[in-house]
């Protein structure tokens, strides 16, 4: 039972480091780029996967964390479909209009349970279905303010739905089948992700934005926020591989929806953007989805909890994890024998 206390407090602490690290880094680059004029995301995004390793690599000479050899071909993959899905994010929303690109983002949590369902054989009860409903609607009440299309936009939006619900499954599936931990597999492909958006970057961004990064005069409070913003980053992306590690894609999305909320609440009280009584009722109608999702995966996991306590440690191995519990649902006693068959656990 201690262990499994202990992997709870771990789930719990995985949460409050994603929702902090992404809310704090969404103000950072918000300031940096709306009140300071750097308009070159994707560039700024190798910029901090390429702190992220290095700051890993450091880690790893001190024997903060354990190097560990792993199948090179898939990591590299896996790198490669990540950096081409955070291109493909910001091709997104410099093709779409804000709402469209919302839109976009609320549909990556039904095509991964569609995924999951369809190739990983995985159950979602009703009961999670409708919370889910509920804070998609919620989410989309509160940040969709308009739903223009075109159809270029409409093409990467799809290609960027596909790449970021393929790559988050297989962060979780790649820590599970190749016994990695988050740590290890970020270390590994963090390169190949920052390969791909250091050569491709100035590009997307001297596209969508008709300036070149290499020209932009920089002054020292924008490279201030750029030290602080690859900083953020490091933070970001570790805790999104734990999260997605210790809980599953599903679970990673609708904690990403809540930061949404807090962005736009944080938004509001210090940068002073406008906010209406639809903006509140859409934040209720999330967090009430959000709180149901925790509840309902809660009572499913109870469900499923091992009367033997040596079968406890078992619980690590599962995909889905509630929000605020370190429990799974939702998987059979069958899935379950094969996860651990395969050992252990496999996205600014």
């Amino acid at each position: 039972m201690g262990e499994m206390s202990s992997f709870q407090l771990g789930v719990i602490g995985a949460l409050f480091l994603s929702v902090a690290s992404s809310v704090s880094i969404v103000i950072c680059n918000k300031a940096l780029m709306s009140k300071l004029g750097f308009p070159f995301a994707t560039t700024l995004t190798s910029w901090h996967l390429m702190v992220t390793f290095c700051t890993l690599h450091v880690a790893q000479r001190l024997n903060f964390f354990e190097s560990k050899s792993t199948d090179a071909k898939t990591v590299i993959l896996f790198g490669l479909l990540n950096g081409v899905s955070i291109g493909f994010l910001n091709l997104s929303l410099g093709f779409n209009s804000i709402g469209f690109y919302q839109m976009t983002k609320l549909a990556i949590i039904p095509f991964t349970v569609l995924l999951e369902t369809l190739f990983l054989n995985k159950q979602f009860s009703r009961k999670i279905k409708f919370s889910l409903f509920l804070l998609l609607v919620g989410v989309g009440i509160a940040s969709i303010t308009d739903l223009q299309l075109n159809s270029l936009g409409s093409i990467l939006s799809v290609l960027a739905i596909i790449t970021t619900c393929v790559g988050q499954i297989l962060t979780n599936t790649i820590q599970k089948r190749l016994n990695v931990s988050s740590t290890q597999l970020l270390y590994q492909s963090a390169p190949f992700q920052a390969a791909v958006l250091f050569v491709s970057g100035p590009l997307v961004d001297q596209f969508l934005t008709n300036q070149n990064v290499f020209a932009y005069k920089y002054s020292p409070l924008v490279l201030a926020f750029i030290v602080l913003s690859c900083l953020i980053a490091v933070a970001v992306n570790f805790s999104t591989f734990l999260v997605i590690g210790k809980t599953s894609p599903v679970t990673y999305q609708v904690l990403g929806h809540l930061k949404t909320c807090l962005v736009l609440a944080f938004g509001y009280t210090l940068l002073h953007d406008p906010f209406t009584e639809r903006n509140i009722i859409g934040i209720l109608i999330a967090i009430w989805g959000m709180g149901l999702y925790s509840y309902f995966c809660t009572q499913e996991g109870k469900k499923k909890q091992p009367t033997d306590v040596s079968l406890a440690s078992q619980i690590k191995d599962k995909d889905t994890t509630p929000l605020l519990a370190g429990k799974s649902m939702g998987l059979s006693d069958k899935e379950t024998h094969e996860a651990k068959k395969s050992t252990k656990d496999s996205v600014v």
